[in-house]
């Protein structure tokens, strides 16, 4: 018998037993340290007894001032730009010139068609008395006549060609942007300059569906700026949007005349505020206190000290509260704290 063999079997086996007994003795350990959480137990919460309450009578709606006018101006011809008169920042008038274009090749061309002018002129003129006197045949002078026609149409269009050179401001404006230098070659459509038009701006607010009917065509309507506290601007409802937006609002656009020495920009942030003569009241809930997002809003509600998940129905949002027309009443007791662990049918303790 191999003593040897059967040692080291008896060792192997030894060795599987004392790590299989202590692979248990860790579980056991790590199960009396894990937490086991008792779903029977008191989840602590902050509740909130619900009364009526005085709603604003002020409601706020953000957006964005943007300019009526901007555009960016090319070229309707080719070639290198020879000037440039403005910089960025540079208030223009319309019909400035803003960049000329190298002309003189059509300027050359203009001059080769003049002497061609001046010459078919004076046969027409020759052939003309000839032709009063029977000395040439009629042809030569409806050819002569024809040719004299069709150089003025030319040069016509040189001239069109010379003018559409210089590129000149279609409104007054602010050059917001420089897109060429001289030296540049310039092709039709390639933008060279961007020319933003602040003395009057559209100002959009986005809403939902239940604020729609707030506003109205044609109206006018308060506007407050975020940065100059100070300004207050008049905006003419300009449209009202039909069609829902990514964010599922409605567009709302004002016009409103920039009226301060453009102090307000493009990009700028301000509010629309209405005014409601009638004083209302309705239960007001802080919006944290609500979960399951837009589409199915949810309040929590301690019925004989359980949570109850209840459907509510968001009418309005005041700052960071909200405003519930339909889930809850008043003298109800919501949670407002504690919502992490919270699910419906659990027990809660509460001050």
């Amino acid at each position: 018998m191999n003593w040897k063999k059967i040692i080291g079997i008896i060792v192997g086996l030894a060795l599987i037993a004392v790590f299989v007994l202590k692979l248990k003795t860790n579980k056991e350990i790590a199960t009396e340290r894990v937490y086991q959480y008792d779903k029977a137990e008191a989840i602590p919460v902050k509740t909130q007894v619900l009364q009526l309450e005085n709603l604003e009578s002020e409601q706020t709606f953000s957006g964005t001032f943007e300019p009526i006018k901007e555009s960016k101006l090319s070229a309707e011809t080719q070639g290198k730009v020879n000037v440039v008169n403005v910089e960025v920042g540079d208030y223009v008038r319309k019909g400035q010139t803003l960049i000329q274009l190298d002309k003189s090749l059509l300027e050359l061309q203009v001059q080769s068609v003049d002497v061609k002018i001046e010459e078919l002129q004076a046969d027409v003129k020759r052939f003309t008395i000839l032709a009063q006197a029977d000395a040439i045949q009629g042809i030569k002078l409806e050819k002569a006549t024809f040719g004299l026609k069709s150089l003025k149409i030319q040069k016509a269009t040189l001239l069109e060609q010379i003018d559409k050179a210089n590129i000149k401001a279609p409104f007054n404006g602010i050059i917001t942007a420089k897109l060429t230098e001289i030296g540049s070659f310039a092709a039709p459509g390639m933008p060279l300059l961007q020319l933003t038009n602040i003395d009057q701006l559209k100002f959009t607010i986005n809403i939902s569906e239940n604020d729609l009917g707030q506003f109205k065509q044609g109206a006018t309507y308060t506007i407050l700026t975020d940065v100059f506290s100070d300004i207050t601007l008049i905006g003419k409802t300009t449209m009202i949007g039909s069609k829902v937006n990514m964010g599922s609002s409605y567009a709302i656009q004002f016009t409103v005349n920039n009226t301060t020495g453009n102090r307000i920009k493009s990009g700028m942030f301000g509010r629309v505020v209405l005014n409601n003569s009638n004083i209302s009241k309705g239960i007001l809930i802080p919006s944290s206190a609500i979960i399951g997002g837009s589409t199915q809003p949810q309040v929590y509600i301690v019925k004989e000290g359980k949570a109850v998940l209840q459907n509510i129905t968001v009418s309005q949002i005041i700052d960071d509260k909200s405003v519930i027309s339909y889930g809850v009443q008043e003298a109800d007791t919501i949670v407002v704290s504690g919502l992490i662990n919270l699910f419906d049918g659990a027990n809660v303790s509460y001050n």
